[in-house]
């Protein structure tokens, strides 16, 4: 059997998340039935780095393959893109050791959120356009609050009794581009939902009608807030995923450029 690290990129509008489901069309779902086709088999293992939700991007999501083929890396490649539709697309596949895991082996994963502060032509599936002004400032100084190891039991839709709800995260960057706002959330793993609920609240915070008092609140006793204020899922993106060897994160860089330039007259 050989093994192989898979790269891929995705528009997530038309599915409903990564994980494969009954009666459902997911990313997962459609390479599985490609690699079917390929490999004239269902004897491999395709499994990703993590889950993504209904409507989730990804810039970069990382899979494991481990299957009996003599297909080298780039033919696996070649021939997945030429079945898998346009809004899935394998940037790179490589050999990968006997015991690599995608979901295992990874040591942190990285979310980027865009936030749009004008109404937009182009990016709807890919921002969400907050009408009311945000006070950038607050949210930068907010977000801080969730760094390091918390209890996210307001920011999930996770059972707290089934799962814990403790997760580590190492920084939250945020950026100004244009008109938008980019919101970076880096964390060794993530809950059902988390990151949106966070964001949600930051933009709250940002309109004013929240601050960080009331975050230091959902962060030291349930509520239900939180989750009334969850974020759509069109301006998130996994960004990347990290392993042992990996480099570090670069700057923070919008997916759109015709939002982070902003918009001028020309006269």
């Amino acid at each position: 059997m050989a093994r192989f690290r898979v790269f891929l990129e995705y528009e997530g509008t038309r599915y409903s998340g990564w994980q494969i489901q009954k009666n459902a069309r997911t990313i997962q779902g459609e390479i599985v039935a490609a690699l079917r086709d390929i490999l004239q088999s269902i004897d491999f293992e395709f499994y990703g780095s993590g889950r993504t939700d209904a409507g989730v991007h990804a810039l970069m999501q990382v899979a494991h393959l481990e299957a009996q083929t003599v297909l080298g890396p780039e033919i696996l490649k070649m021939k997945l893109n030429d079945l898998l539709p346009a809004d899935i697309n394998i940037l790179e596949i490589e050999k990968a050791p006997k015991d690599f895991h995608a979901r295992h082996d990874a040591v942190s994963r990285s979310y980027l959120y865009q936030i749009s502060r004008r109404r937009t032509a182009f990016g709807k599936r890919y921002v969400w356009w907050v009408k009311d002004e945000l006070n950038f400032e607050k949210i930068s100084q907010a977000a801080q609050l969730f760094v390091g190891k918390k209890d996210f039991q307001s920011f999930t839709a996770d059972d707290p009794e089934e799962k814990s709800t403790k997760v580590e995260i190492d920084q939250v960057q945020l950026s100004e581009a244009g008109s938008l706002i980019l919101v970076r959330i880096v964390g060794s793993h993530f809950i059902w939902k988390m990151v949106r609920q966070i964001i949600g609240v930051l933009v709250e915070v940002g309109r004013g009608k929240l601050n960080e008092t009331d975050i230091q609140r959902f962060l030291g006793e349930k509520s239900d807030i939180p989750s009334r204020l969850t974020a759509p899922p069109s301006g998130l993106f996994l960004e990347a995923v990290r392993y042992e060897t990996d480099k570090p994160l670069g700057n923070i860089r919008p997916v759109l450029s015709v939002l982070s330039e902003g918009w001028q007259k020309n006269s």
